[in-house]
Formats: structure tokens, sequence, C-alpha cells
């Protein structure tokens, strides 16, 4: 069961996640953070940022998780590589698969098949998630990057904030896009309403900014391809549901009328990876089609009318 702790504060301009963990020494700053990004923390009642700087009379009350401890598990996954050296992996991540362990998903995860495939992660993210530098959703099928040493994963990371890679998703949409391309260039923060949500806003929110091209129309459907400029969680499925053609499937973000298509998960595949190889600075692009199941959503699309 979840602990809560209340305080008051007594001074001004401390931020909060330093003032929490000079409150209670038994808590580090990351896991602060991590509480306070995921709404465990509230100042007056609603959730901050951990940047926030205290003032006195605040209220602050922390809902600190109960402790799971999480072991990784190698198991033979028998995954898709792309692509493999001594510094990176591509795999090609089916849908329905967990990028890392994580409480009510302790096995069959990303992270366990690359723990029986190569001993070698870098451990710059912990023992949960080795090697891991982005992370795509567990209904998104595709491309995802993996660091094998600290100094790939700084390189890749760093190329990720300087928005020098290329990531570029194909989904299906509801609704027919009249536009041939566009951009939706919108922040993307946690929606106050719902804490397992994202949502365009701009409470606590950061840049979001995604590019989109339609591939082809159908009756009631769009295929699109959509890049990414930043990295956001969800972004694609909350940028797609502002512009209101939410991606068919989706259970958080998608049509509210009950869809029929063949697909367990969201029609979102990441397609296109690439990005500047880590120690020989050589441009890497890698693409995959998208599963099967995909395909048939493009064919159960083209058999509505308009």
């Amino acid at each position: 069961m979840n602990s809560i702790h209340d305080f008051t504060a007594e001074q001004d301009g401390i931020r909060l996640d330093k003032w929490l963990t000079e409150k209670n020494n038994e808590w580090t700053r990351s896991a602060v953070q991590d509480w306070i990004k995921n709404g465990h923390v509230t100042v007056n009642g609603q959730p901050v940022k951990s940047n926030y700087k205290i003032k006195e009379n605040d209220a602050v009350s922390v809902e600190e998780p109960e402790l799971q401890e999480l072991e990784v598990t190698p198991e033979n996954l028998h995954l898709d590589i792309v692509y493999e050296d001594e510094d990176v992996v591509v795999v090609n991540k089916p849908r329905g698969m967990v990028v890392h362990p994580a409480p009510g998903h302790p096995h069959g995860t990303l992270v366990n098949g690359l723990m029986y495939h190569c001993k070698d992660l870098s451990g710059i993210n912990g023992v949960i998630r080795p090697g891991i530098v982005h992370r795509i959703d567990k209904d998104t099928s595709g491309l995802i990057m993996v660091a094998k040493n600290d100094a790939a994963h700084e390189s890749l990371v760093n190329q990720l904030k300087n928005k020098t890679t290329r990531r570029r998703y194909e989904a299906i949409t509801a609704g027919v896009i009249s536009h041939d391309k566009g951009t939706v260039d919108a922040p993307i923060g946690r929606d106050p309403q719902d804490r397992q949500k994202m949502t365009v806003t701009e409470h606590h929110s950061r840049e979001a900014v995604t590019h989109f091209q339609v591939l082809e129309r159908f009756g009631r459907h769009t295929h699109v391809a959509c890049e990414l400029e930043t990295g956001r969680t969800h972004q694609i499925r909350v940028h797609m549901k502002y512009i209101e053609f939410p991606i068919v499937g989706d259970p958080k973000y998608g049509p509210r009328k009950k869809h029929s298509f063949p697909i367990e998960g969201q029609a979102l595949h990441a397609a296109v990876l690439g990005f500047k190889h880590p120690r020989t600075e050589e441009e890497m692009l890698f693409e995959v089609e998208p599963p099967e199941d995909f395909k048939a959503c493009l064919r159960h699309a083209s058999t509505f009318s308009i």
C-alpha cells in the first residue's frame, strides 16, 4: 500500500524536489522527481514540476509508492534483430511487447530478451532499463535503438536531444485528412483529469512537434506517415487526437465508437529509424514494413465507402 506524507512549507524559494529530499533523507532526488512526474506529489492539491519553488505555507502531499523489487531475468524471446555491432542494436519490436520490466510486466519485455541475446548493455539507466535510449509504447510496433555501452548511450541520447535522429511512423487514423501534409506544434503534458493519459496543454507541458504526410485516403480513414521532431510520451497518439483524427484501435486516445479493425491496440508502427553511429559517425538508416495486422487494417479501411 502507498504511504501518504503531508508537509507544510516553512520557507520560500527552494526547489520542490530538493526540499523533499531534505525532509526525508531516505528519499533520493531521482525517485522524488519520478513521483512528481507521475503525479504522486501535489502542492496545494495541484500537480507541479520538480523545479517548482516552494512558498511559505504551501501544503505538500507525497504519495510514496510501495517499493516493488524487480529482477530482470534473461529470456529467449527470439527478437527480430535488424542490426547489431559492438555499440548498438536495432530491434523491430512486435506489437504487445513492453520495452522494460515494470510492476505488472516483470517478464516478456524487450529488456528480458536483450539480456538473453547480448550480455553487454549500457548501464546508464540502471538494472531495469539497461541499454534503453528511447521507448515505444507496448502496442506500437517497430524500430527501437539500444546502446551496448555507456559511450554509445550518451551519444544516442544527445542526438535525440539535439533532434538529429530520424523517427518516422505509419498510422491509420479515423477520418479523412484533407491536407496532404501538415505540422502539429502543440505542447504536451500529463492530463490533470487522468494521470494515466497525456494531453495538449499549456499547464506543466513540454514542447512537442509532429509532422505528418498523407500516404493514402480511404472512404472513412487515412494512412499517414508521422515524423517526430520531439519525443514526448504518446506524442503521435495525442497529436492526432488533438487535430481530431485519432488513431484507430487506440485504447486511450482513439475514436469513441468501438472499432472493427483486426488489431489489438493502436495502428501505429515505427517504420524508419535514422541516427549517426556513435563510434564511426556514419549515417545509419533502417526501415521495416508494418506487421501483418497493420496491413490487414489497411485492407479493412479500403472496404469503407465515403
